[in-house]
């Protein structure tokens, strides 16, 4: 009986040893199975991604930007761990530096508003600046975080223009001054820290004294100023007027003397024409010319007198009354005609 319960027995070892055998092998081939659908479905899930057109992205290969994507669309990569993509958007970003803003109003001034002029005097003053990501991997690598660097650097800018500029320069009329300065300075500190990003546009918000009683007394300075420059205006409008109305009466002045001329120049000329006649009559009667002159001389330095001729051979005198006969004589005509 023994070597056939020995025969069975080994069978059943055989057979036990098989089937654990074939179990591993399934839980091996589930195993394998499993890994290439966790595989598969990781390349599904992290293998593909979308760039829009208002974004870029970089490639990023084991810790290192392997290649700037700037075209929209669907792209291919290899899954993570091996590659990943950090999308950045390519529009225009905001930094606030000096406040809080909610809403659209200013609602705290935070301690970097706080700063001093070069005229030694204490003011609130923020700065909104637009700023655009041109460099991924710069951006992404060059520093912790790009922000912060950028954030500390246009506080930096403005406190150093603010520094060396007046207090009524930064509250009046210089305010775009201040801003080109800002703006060059910041340009100048990002060229150095190279993080990346680049510069649109700085714009100084709200330029404010610490106090009332300062506010105050800085308000009655600019209302001073401001009459000064009215009046100054005022002044430099009366000039101009005045200077106006008297080019303008030169200006007639001149007109008329030189309509004065050219009258004096004509009659002159008349003058000599009728100079010259005379004198050509004169050379072919000077006795009837002479008596003609004498005539009208006479008529024109004694415009009312009655002039009489007379006979001087007679001893009775006898005249002709030429003057009551003229008038006669146009009395006459005149009652004719009517």
């Amino acid at each position: 009986m023994k070597p056939f319960y020995d025969s069975t027995r080994r069978k059943e070892d055989i057979t036990r040893r098989r089937d654990d055998t074939m179990t591993i092998k399934q839980l091996l081939v589930g195993f394998v199975s499993l890994i290439g659908v966790a595989i598969l479905a990781l390349f599904l899930i992290t293998g593909w991604y979308i760039v829009d057109e208002s974004e870029q992205a970089a490639l990023i290969t084991f810790g290192k930007v392997e290649d700037t994507i700037t075209e929209p669309g669907l792209k291919f990569k290899m899954p993570w761990p091996i590659q990943r993509v950090e999308i950045l958007s390519r529009g225009t970003y905001n930094l606030q530096v000096g406040y809080q803003e909610e809403d659209g109003e200013v609602v705290e001034f935070t301690r970097e508003a706080k700063m001093i002029t070069g005229d030694e005097n204490i003011l609130f003053a923020d700065l909104a600046v637009q700023w655009r990501i041109t460099d991924p991997e710069l951006y992404l690598y060059s520093t912790v975080d790009a922000r912060e660097v950028l954030y500390n650097a246009t506080s930096a800018a403005l406190r150093g223009v603010i520094g060396s500029t007046s207090i009524d320069d930064v509250l009046t009329d210089q305010r775009p001054e201040v801003e080109a300065k800002v703006f060059e300075n910041l340009v100048e500190l990002l060229e150095v820290y190279q993080i990346g990003v680049s510069i649109q546009d700085v714009k100084l918000q709200d330029v404010e004294l610490p106090t009332d009683e300062v506010r105050s007394a800085f308000m009655e300075v600019t209302d001073a100023r401001e009459e000064r420059l009215t009046k100054v205006n005022e002044a430099t409008r009366y000039r101009n007027q005045q200077i106006n109305e008297a080019e303008g009466e030169k200006d007639a002045i001149i007109s008329r003397a030189e309509g004065t001329r050219a009258e004096r120049i004509e009659r002159a000329r008349g003058d000599i024409a009728r100079f010259n006649a005379l004198y050509d009559e004169y050379l072919v009667n000077p006795d009837v010319t002479r008596q003609r002159l004498i005539l009208e001389t006479l008529e024109n330095v004694l415009p009312d007198t009655e002039i009489y001729i007379m006979d001087s051979n007679s001893d009775t005198v006898s005249y002709l009354p030429i003057r009551p006969l003229e008038r006669g004589q146009n009395q006459a005509a005149e009652g004719g005609n009517n």
